[in-house]
């Protein structure tokens, strides 16, 4: 096993650097060549029709995570709607990079037309992307971990979602206050975008006092841990702010268990359905959602306009919103046209 992955790493490093003479280091946050994901039509004209004998393959992190599985929603609805195969395949779980490189390399082996991936990291799908790009085999990086070297990107800003929650707290507690981090899985870019916009607008205010920031690695039970630890440091402590929702919710389940869901605001990322369900109950303050069934769609629409030989933007971004329990059940609509509508009006 360690020759396996030392192999891998050896050519990850090789494959990085020939690919860098090409493409500077994505960072999709701030890329300058991007579009919005509203602008798709106007920028690039009607959708072309696609074959109905096209294989596109989705390669997620992991299918134990509800975010995950609506973005393959958003893929395999398209395939339904234009009548082609969407395989989507996932790792056993967030910790197994081989094996997900394994699925991206069988999928190519196996002919598909383009693959929509998820990296576990930003390293570990790098060999089979190369392999698909010595084919000639699109690919897009949708959310998450970002390949540095990616040629097209597909997802939300990630800072701005810690941005977004910062300016929450800064607008509903004027007095300031201690505030805590639970991140996600050191190394990856969106974890690292996610703490540094919230971390970093909150500080820029002055009143407030960041007293810990902690890695959970995705884990629900690990944020709980964190999360009691914390609040037994810190018992004045008046809100967190997690990476994602599964982490977010073991927080509030922290919270409960100390007395201390009065005092102490949570708010996590994704907008998973649990998480709807949890801020309608009155215990999740909030979450930044990413619409992964929209986000899964977008992708796929990037990528049938790849296969047909079409110039994209490097980035094309896809919408986010802070959700609370005063817009909750505006944004909780299955009816992704009536979606579209409400996102299209925050522009």
């Amino acid at each position: 096993m360690k020759r396996t992955l030392l192999s891998v790493l050896a050519v990850t490093l090789l494959s990085t650097t020939a690919y860098a003479a090409d493409l500077p280091p994505l960072q999709s946050d701030t890329e300058a060549d991007r579009t919005d994901w509203t602008q798709l039509t106007e920028k690039y004209g009607p959708l072309p029709a696609p074959a109905k004998t096209l294989k596109i393959g989705g390669v997620s992190k992991t299918l134990t995570n509800e975010y995950w599985r609506s973005l393959g929603d958003g893929y395999k609805a398209s395939g339904a709607k234009y009548g082609f195969t969407v395989e989507y395949q996932a790792a056993a779980n967030e910790d197994d990079q081989l094996g997900q490189l394994s699925i991206a390399e069988t999928l190519i082996s196996q002919g598909f037309n383009g693959l929509l991936v998820s990296p576990q990291t930003d390293a570990n799908l790098q060999p089979a992307y190369e392999v698909a790009k010595s084919k000639g085999i699109p690919v897009v990086n949708v959310n998450d971990a970002v390949m540095p070297n990616v040629s097209h990107y597909v997802g939300n800003v990630q800072k701005d979602n810690g941005v977004r929650v910062a300016q929450w707290f800064i607008q509903h507690y004027p007095q300031g206050g201690k505030v805590a981090i639970v991140e996600g899985q050191p190394g990856v870019y969106a974890a690292g975008q996610r703490t540094k916009g919230f971390r970093e607008t909150i500080s820029k205010n002055g009143k407030f006092t960041v007293v810990a920031s902690v890695p959970a690695n995705w884990s629900r039970e690990n944020a709980y841990n964190a999360a009691s630890t914390i609040l037994q440091q810190h018992p004045d402590l008046i809100g967190f702010y997690a990476n994602n929702d599964g982490m977010a919710l073991g927080v509030v389940e922290a919270v409960r268990a100390q007395n201390k869901s009065r005092q102490t605001a949570v708010f996590g990322t994704d907008g998973i359905s649990d998480a709807y369900a949890s801020i309608r109950r009155g215990e999740l303050t909030g979450t930044v959602d990413s619409f992964p069934v929209l986000t899964g769609e977008v992708a796929m629409e990037v990528m049938l306009r790849l296969i047909n030989g079409q110039k994209i933007s490097r980035v094309v971004s896809t919408p986010q919103a802070l959700i609370t329990k005063d817009n909750a059940e505006a944004f909780s609509t299955k009816d992704n046209a009536k979606l579209r509508q409400l996102l299209a009006q925050q522009q």
